[in-house]
């Protein structure tokens, strides 16, 4: 299988069930050699998503705190990190949708603001973005942050 097809194919099972086609989960350890589960990438990814969020809105010229705290709450909603998974998506690495995937499997408790499927998706995306933010690729992180931002604008204006 080519890589366009790879990376299609695992694009469209970040959001579909498992096939027997996938990467393996790339570790990250902590200080004493253990590996980071998914829902701890989660759960730093969580931060650092909800930072990228408060950033963006400040440095573009949103000073009003009450519209700055309503845009900041829903941008981080599990609903729209699941639509920003999506869009992200067809330019995931195989490695990206194998955090993704395990992030989106991990066994959580769900609120009662987001369907399962939106939770579970969302949590695979917070995994992303911790995975990206410990392994030191900033860069990568800054890039698909670039392309929900773009995507983002996009619906805005329409």
């Amino acid at each position: 299988m080519e890589t366009a097809e790879l990376m299609e194919a695992d694009a469209v099972n970040v959001t579909g069930d498992d096939n027997n086609n996938q990467q393996p989960f790339p570790v990250i350890l902590d200080e004493l050699g253990k590996p980071i589960g998914a829902a701890a990438l989660a759960y730093l990814g969580d931060a650092v998503f909800e930072l990228q969020v408060r950033k963006r809105l400040v440095t573009c010229g949103q000073y009003n705190l009450n519209g700055m705290h309503k845009a900041a709450v829903d941008t981080v909603s599990a609903s729209a990190q699941a639509a920003a998974l999506a869009r992200l998506s067809p330019v995931l690495t195989p490695q990206e949708v194998a955090v993704v995937r395990m992030g989106r499997n991990t066994k959580t408790s769900v609120p009662r603001s987001a369907s399962v499927s939106e939770y579970r998706l969302s949590t695979g995306f917070e995994a992303l973005v911790g995975y990206l933010y410990l392994s030191g690729n900033e860069r990568r992180l800054q890039e698909l942050m670039n392309l929900v931002w773009e995507e983002g604008d996009r619906q805005d204006e329409d």
